[in-house]
C-alpha cells in the first residue's frame, strides 16, 4: 500500500530534473501521474516530447500509470488542457505541483523587456494558468486537494543575476499564500517549496561548480516532502513554505518584529528620530 494509493497528480515540467523526480515519487507512492512537459530548452525556446515520453514510461515500466501533457502551462488554453488530460485518463484530479520554469539570467542593468516578459509569464502566470483550472475543478468536485507551488530562494531571499526570476518567483509565494486562505475552506491544501538542487536550470550557476556538492544536491532529495505534503500525514497542514535540498528541510515565514510604537505627536515620526532607534541588524526594537 501507497501513501497515494487512488490520488492523481500532475506534475509541471516533469521531463526533467525536480520535475522528474517528483513525478517519480508520487508514482512510487500509488499515484497515476500527469507528466506534463514542454519539451524546450532551459531557457524556454523549443519544443518537444521526448521528455515527457520517456518519465511516463519510467513510471510504467515501474508498475504505475502515467499520462502525458505536452501542453505550455504559461496560457490558459494550456492550463485546461493539463487538466483534461487528467480527467481523460483517469477522471479525477488530487494533486497539482506546479514546477515548470525556465532561467533567462542578466543583471537587471542588462535585462531586455523580452527576457523579462518571458521568466514572468512562464514561471508566475504559467502557475496561475494551470492552478485556475485545477483549483476550480477541485472546488466543484468538493473532495478537497493539495496544490504545491514552486518559489524559489531567489525570491525569497534574493539573489544576483535574477531579478526576473525573484519577482515571478516571489509573486508565486505571495499568491500561494493567499489562495491557502481561500482554499482551507474547500479543504484544499496550498502548499510552497523553495528548493535547492542540482539540474539544468542549476548546473552552471556560481556554487555548484563543486563536485562533493552536486552529490548533496541531487534533485531526489527535494520530492520526498512533495509525497509527504500531498499524502494524508500532511491533512492539517496548509500555507506553509519550505526550503528544501541536500537532505535538509526548513520552514521558511515571513516575519514581523515587535518593533516600536511611538505615541506622542500622534504617531508622527521624524527621520532623525527613526535613525535614533535602529539597530544593527534589527530595525526599531524596543530598547
Amino acid at each position: 500500500m501507497g501513501l497515494l494509493d487512488g490520488k492523481v497528480a500532475i506534475v509541471t515540467g516533469a521531463g526533467g530534473g525536480i520535475g522528474r523526480e517528483h513525478a517519480l515519487a508520487l508514482a512510487a507512492e500509488g499515484a497515476a501521474v500527469v507528466v506534463n512537459d514542454l519539451g524546450g530548452a532551459r531557457d524556454g525556446s523549443g519544443a518537444g516530447t521526448a521528455m515527457a515520453d520517456q518519465v511516463a514510461e519510467e513510471i510504467r515500466k515501474a508498475g504505475g500509470e502515467a499520462a502525458i501533457s505536452y501542453d505550455d502551462v504559461s496560457t490558459v488554453e494550456g492550463g485546461q488542457n493539463i487538466l483534461k488530460s487528467a480527467l481523460d485518463a483517469f477522471d479525477r484530479v488530487d494533486v497539482l505541483v506546479n514546477n515548470a520554469g525556465i532561467l533567462r539570467d542578466k543583471s537587471f542593468a542588462n535585462t531586455s523587456e523580452d527576457m523579462w516578459d518571458i521568466v514572468v509569464k512562464v514561471h508566475l502566470k504559467g502557475t496561475y494558468c494551470v492552478t485556475h483550472a485545477v483549483y476550480n475543478h477541485m472546488k466543484q468536485a468538493a473532495q478537497g486537494g493539495v496544490i504545491i507551488n514552486t518559489s524559489s530562494t531567489s525570491g525569497l531571499n534574493g539573489n544576483f543575476g535574477q531579478c526576473n526570476y525573484g519577482a515571478a518567483k516571489a509573486g508565486i509565494a505571495g499568491f500561494s499564500r493567499c489562495l491557502a486562505i481561500e482554499g482551507k475552506k474547500y479543504g484544499i491544501r496550498v502548499f510552497i517549496l523553495a528548493p535547492v538542487a542540482l539540474t539544468r536550470l542549476t548546473d552552471d550557476l556560481p556554487g555548484f561548480q563543486d563536485d562533493s556538492l552536486k552529490a548533496q544536491m541531487n534533485p531526489s532529495l527535494v520530492s520526498p516532502l512533495v509525497v509527504y505534503l500531498a499524502s494524508d500525514l500532511a491533512k492539517d497542514q496548509s500555507g506553509k513554505t519550505f526550503f528544501v535540498g541536500g537532505g535538509r528541510i526548513a520552514e521558511m515565514k515571513v516575519v514581523t518584529h515587535t518593533g516600536i510604537t511611538k505615541t506622542e505627536d500622534d504617531g508622527l515620526w521624524t527621520a532623525k528620530e527613526i535613525a535614533e532607534k535602529m539597530r544593527p541588524g534589527d530595525i526599531l526594537l524596543p530598547e
